[in-house]
């Protein structure tokens, strides 16, 4: 099955805002280059999830995974995105579509979050 990853960020007004996000990108394309993994934004930057979504379905991809980049399950996560999915299930029955959970609620994010605080803060990891 032919599958791609899209990273699904926030978005802001600063385009630098996205630099992170595009080296998360960089980074998933090195760690996996035979799948295709895109960037798309909630608001303020290009392109939408549904112009990336439309995009992938246009190149024939048959699986698509939506990871979003977000720290929590906020209101975007439990009613926006899930609509949109629900809305393009209907339009697109031959693709699968799955949303992951937001970053942020993996331990391994939770804990690279706490050393780069402590390592900021000039703190060591307490053993």
């Amino acid at each position: 099955m032919n599958t791609a990853l899209i990273l699904f960020a926030h978005g802001a007004r600063d385009p630098e805002w996205a630099d992170p996000m595009r080296r998360v990108q960089a980074a998933v394309r090195q760690l996996q280059p035979a799948t295709r993994v895109e960037l798309a934004f909630l608001e303020f930057i290009a392109p939408t999830l549904g112009d990336c979504i439309a995009g992938l379905i246009g190149d024939g991809v048959e699986k698509i995974v939506v990871m979003p980049m977000f720290i929590a399950r906020g209101g975007h996560l439990k009613r926006d995105v899930p609509d949109l999915l629900a809305a393009l299930r209907l339009a697109h029955p031959g693709v699968e579509f799955v949303l992951g959970d937001a970053i942020g609620a993996h331990e391994s994010v939770v804990q690279a979050m706490a050393a780069a605080a402590l390592a900021e803060a000039g703190l060591q990891l307490a053993e």
